[in-house]
């Protein structure tokens, strides 16, 4: 199969698999950003934070949207220290964050063993606009190399700035839920037939089986985890040609 999924904690999940297993980490961590005060990151869920109050397409919350800063990135250096001993030399890793969060995953990751190479930009052309504000359209993107990166081992040239609306209506499965035509040009950072982690399995499994890549995602509740398998299922099934069938009699 070109995808395992694990329906567990991350962090325990990552500590049973071999060093060396993968080409490039792509996540999109809870990032712990949408309250000012202790207050308001504990006593409001992750819908409350991140969807308008006249949202018309229910999602059950995530977890793990309750950390002040120093918390998480006390737990996003542990998590990508682990996923440090996971990747290849050469390999890369991508982390999505927001402009709360920027300077702390920058931080953390760092502090992980990762060499720091960059920030890119998700525009969002659907955000609101507000009255006498810049409009906060952009989400971003963290990455960094495990050590010097070989160009010629896959010599793609890759933007630094991707624009696409987040998923909407039957299509948006999660809150934060990534367009799958940005993951689609995340994942070639690792070379063709390479493997992919997400710990935060989510549209990152969809685009590496698109672009004919492996996948190894982990994801914590039972509900997110069997939305997951769907979805990978069902992009595997739209994949496959006929020189993948083995006909019996």
């Amino acid at each position: 199969m070109p995808f395992s999924l694990h329906q567990g904690d991350a962090l325990s999940v990552l500590v049973g698999l071999p060093d060396g297993c993968v080409d490039s980490v792509i996540t999109d961590p809870p990032y712990n950003s949408g309250g000012r005060t202790a207050k308001e990151r504990t006593t409001r869920s992750a819908k409350q934070k991140y969807t308008s109050a006249d949202a018309q397409h229910a999602l059950p919350d995530f977890t793990g949207e309750d950390m002040d800063g120093r918390s998480y990135g006390f737990w996003l250096t542990q998590i990508m220290t682990e996923a440090h001993r996971l990747t290849k030399s050469g390999g890369t890793a991508l982390l999505f964050t927001d402009w709360r969060q920027l300077p702390i995953t920058t931080d953390a990751i760092q502090a992980a063993g990762w060499l720091w190479r960059g920030v890119l930009a998700w525009h969002k052309p659907q955000a609101r606009p507000q009255k006498g504000r810049f409009t906060q359209n952009c989400e971003f993107i963290v990455w960094a190399s495990k050590g010097p990166i070989d160009g010629s081992r896959n010599p793609v040239y890759l933007p630094s700035m991707y624009s696409a609306s987040q998923p909407s209506g039957a299509q948006r499965q999660h809150i934060t839920q990534k367009p799958v035509e940005v993951m689609r040009e995340l994942v070639k950072t690792s070379p063709e037939g390479g493997t992919i982690l997400d710990f935060c399995a989510g549209s990152t499994g969809v685009a590496a089986l698109l672009e004919g890549r492996d996948f190894i995602g982990v994801e914590k509740t039972e509900h997110y985890a069997s939305i997951a398998a769907e979805r990978l299922t069902e992009t595997l099934g739209s994949t496959l040609t006929q020189d993948d069938m083995v006909l019996t009699a």
